[in-house]
């Protein structure tokens, strides 16, 4: 998945095989890091437990969907909260929910 475009957010501009992140001009840094003999965790299941979890709020959840998945993510089957956020997995494997903006 293209990061920037389903964030906002900006790659970091230095290269590294080993790490990478995303910033915003306000100052938020969001950084990974390869990890050897990954294993991807499986939603909802927690044999392989989620490293971290990202929810982004949206306005309209039908429409960042069909964006996320145009860049590749995937949607889970199971769906708990589907009418208020709804879970999706990007191509590494990782969870992730898009939220319905409070108003």
């Amino acid at each position: 998945m293209n990061l920037p475009f389903a964030t906002g957010l900006e790659p970091h501009p230095k290269a590294d095989p080993d790490f990478a992140s995303l910033n915003r001009e306000d100052g938020l840094f969001l950084g990974f890091q390869r990890v050897d003999d990954y294993r991807a965790p499986r939603w909802p299941e927690q044999s392989i437990p989620q490293q971290v979890h990202l929810d982004f709020e949206v306005e309209d959840l039908d429409e960042a969907e069909a964006r996320l998945l145009e860049l590749g993510a995937r949607k889970p089957d199971h769906q708990p909260g589907e009418d208020r956020w709804r879970v999706f997995v990007d191509p590494a494997g990782h969870p992730f929910c898009l939220v319905r903006a409070a108003h």
